[in-house]
């Protein structure tokens, strides 16, 4: 195994440096192909970037949460001024960081936590591939110590240690999520949030720190450059961080033709006015269809269990469920929907894209509802939530009431039917002060909401429970 991972190691590295293809033979019709698909191959490393450099490099982001391999927690709830990541949860205060494996691993240390608190650490690659968690609905509340190591990793683990989890990419971002029960909980919140460890194997075993490799030059992030050949510029920053699997070393090869990965980097003026153009029409195909496969499921309640998870899962996902062979379409899906989506087994993500005739969601034209019938609220082992998002910034939407999304522990707050059933109204004014309990402030303009279900039960996951449509109520 040592040997075959040095060979695909190896082969890698000729290809890269000795392979470097910004062909001037290179047809505009093959560019415009392999810009489409560098940009859905990329995109979810580019979108990984992006949070990368706001948390880990830029000191002045406003998002800056540090050095690689040092915790930071907020024991507190996003709101819209959080602009990092799209689609964010405001369900739990949050810890982020970013790891660097390059030299030696990590260990993560956590408490034993209140058994009836739900937490989770995400580990996510630079793919956006959840390729561990640690926590309540997978390793359960009990105190423990998790190795993080790259794959070819083989030095000795010390005592203590729970468990050796393996990264394939050099960095990696952790999420950690932990239950907040009501307004008043921030300080049960804080308290594990200041006992959960981050360090380096030599700080674990109590020795001198290993001196740390240079980590290199980012490019700046200008918002919008994602959606163009301007984020090829990114993905080369990524890919040196990525230990390419053999069956990618060929994709990656192609991209060399047009300077993606090589050492000089993607630079769209190196090519022929013609060329330039195609490789501008590549990404606009790319993207739309990503447009295309998001209409064409927005209607599946079971979306978001199919294009999130570890890199064999949605493998697996993309062939069984879609026909494709590969995961590039569906990971970029995920990305650009609600990068750091949680694995099925951890979350479900019921999205709410159209209303119930199948148009889009507009408040500036329309106001809708959503009913829960008695007896059928969201079935879950940990807790839900539903949460409005701007349709243009993909953000949480600024309000009056500084209120972002109602959930389970909301539920004694709402106002019941007389059938018992619960409404929830949808839309940019209030419905009445009587029922502000039950409104969801939504934007003057497009919008969409995300369902979260925190352990869903296999009634869920089976599609027998059915969430409830989106009503227009004009």
């Amino acid at each position: 195994m040592k040997s075959k991972i040095f060979f695909v190691g190896l082969a890698f590295f000729i290809l890269a440096n000795g392979c470097q293809q910004n062909s001037p033979s290179l047809k505009p019709e093959e560019a415009k192909e392999i810009a489409k698909e560098a940009f859905l191959f990329g995109f979810p490393l580019v979108m990984n970037y992006k949070t990368l450099y706001a948390n880990a490099i830029d000191e002045n982001s406003g998002d800056y949460k540090g050095e690689f391999n040092q915790k930071s927690c907020d024991a507190r709830l996003f709101t819209p001024e959080d602009k990092a990541i799209v689609t964010p949860n405001s369900d739990t205060p949050y810890c982020m960081f970013w790891s660097d494996i390059r030299q030696e691993p990590v260990v993560f240390s956590v408490p034993a936590i209140d058994s009836a608190r739900y937490y989770s650490f995400q580990l996510i690659d630079m793919f956006t591939h959840n390729f561990f968690y640690i926590g309540s609905l997978t390793t359960g509340n009990l105190a423990g110590n998790y190795l993080i190591a790259l794959e070819g990793w083989n030095g000795k683990v010390p005592e203590g240690i729970t468990k050796v989890v393996r990264s394939e990419t050099d960095l990696f971002f952790t999420i950690v999520r932990t239950q907040l029960f009501n307004s008043d909980d921030l300080e049960n919140v804080a308290k594990p949030q200041s006992v959960y460890k981050v360090q380096t194997l030599s700080e674990y075993n109590g020795e001198a720190p290993t001196t740390k490799e240079a980590i290199g030059e980012f490019p700046n992030w200008t918002e919008g450059s994602q959606y163009t050949e301007e984020s090829f510029k990114y993905l080369d920053a990524v890919l040196k961080f990525v230990n390419p699997i053999e069956k990618e070393i060929p994709v990656l090869e192609r991209f060399k033709k047009l300077g993606i990965g090589t050492k000089e980097g993607f630079d769209i003026s190196r090519f022929d006015a013609e060329t330039q153009q195609a490789i501008k029409e590549g990404v606009k195909e790319g993207f739309a269809e990503m447009e295309a496969f998001i209409k064409a499921n927005s209607t599946d309640p079971l979306g978001s269990t199919k294009i999130f998870g570890t890199r064999d899962f949605l493998e697996q996902s993309a062939k069984k469920n879609y026909g494709f062979d590969n995961a590039h379409l569906i990971r970029a899906v995920g990305a650009y929907l609600g990068i750091y989506g949680n694995s099925a087994g951890e979350a479900a993500y019921p999205m709410y894209l159209t209303d119930g005739e199948g148009q889009p969601l507009d408040a500036s034209k329309n106001k809708y509802t959503l009913t829960f019938d008695s007896g059928q609220m969201p079935p879950v082992r940990a807790f839900w939530s539903l949460t409005m998002y701007d349709g243009k910034t993909q953000l949480l939407v600024d309000n009056k009431l500084d209120k972002y999304l109602v959930n389970s522990t909301s539920m004694s707050d709402l106002v019941k039917n007389r059938d018992g059933s619960i409404t929830i109204f949808i839309q940019k004014e209030s419905p009445g002060k009587n029922l502000e309990p039950n409104w969801l402030p939504a934007p003057d303009g497009p919008f969409y909401c995300v369902m979260r279900l925190y352990g869903p039960e296999e009634s869920v996951l089976k599609g027998a429970w059915k969430n409830p449509p989106m009503i227009k109520s004009n």
